[in-house]
């Protein structure tokens, strides 16, 4: 994992380039600097300048408990990353999940592609898939729900 001056590093050196987005991945953390955007936490004070940064691990997203709806609780898989979700693993495919399939924790329920890599994304859980919450072709973004799932 990057140190907080090397982030902080590579917070200046986005902010005196070009560059007006950077993602960065090591291991389980996940660095993304937007030049610019208003909607994230601020840096630290030290890099206080008009660029933000967020950092957080993989282990922070995969499923969350959202809120009771009727008398059951759901679980929501939230995406990992910002990119297009894609239901199928290609054009024409079947979808890798339908609502009522039952999952467990490693089955693949979609693919997110930014960039030209495709990234599937796992249940998280063990589960029976209730809702898809977004449609195929849309962009989502980093920590949005992609599906609710009653657990076993």
């Amino acid at each position: 994992m990057l140190s907080i001056n090397e982030i902080l590093e590579v917070i200046r050196a986005v902010d005196q380039s070009a560059i007006s987005r950077l993602e960065l991945e090591q291991e389980k953390t996940r660095l993304v600097i937007i030049k610019g955007a208003n909607d994230l936490p601020p840096a630290p004070a030290q890099a206080a300048e008009p660029v933000r940064a967020a950092v957080s691990t993989a282990e922070d997203l995969p499923v969350e408990p959202a809120a009771a709806v009727g008398e059951e609780k759901y679980h929501q898989v939230l995406a990992p990353m910002l990119g297009t979700f894609y239901a199928a693993p290609e054009p024409g495919a079947p979808a890798f999940v339908q609502v009522g399939q039952i999952v467990d924790t490693g089955t693949a329920v979609c693919v997110l592609e930014a960039m030209k890599l495709f990234n599937e994304v796992e249940a998280g859980m063990a589960g029976e898939i209730m809702e898809v919450l977004v449609k195929d072709g849309e962009f989502v973004e980093y920590g949005q729900p992609l599906f609710r799932i009653k657990p076993k």
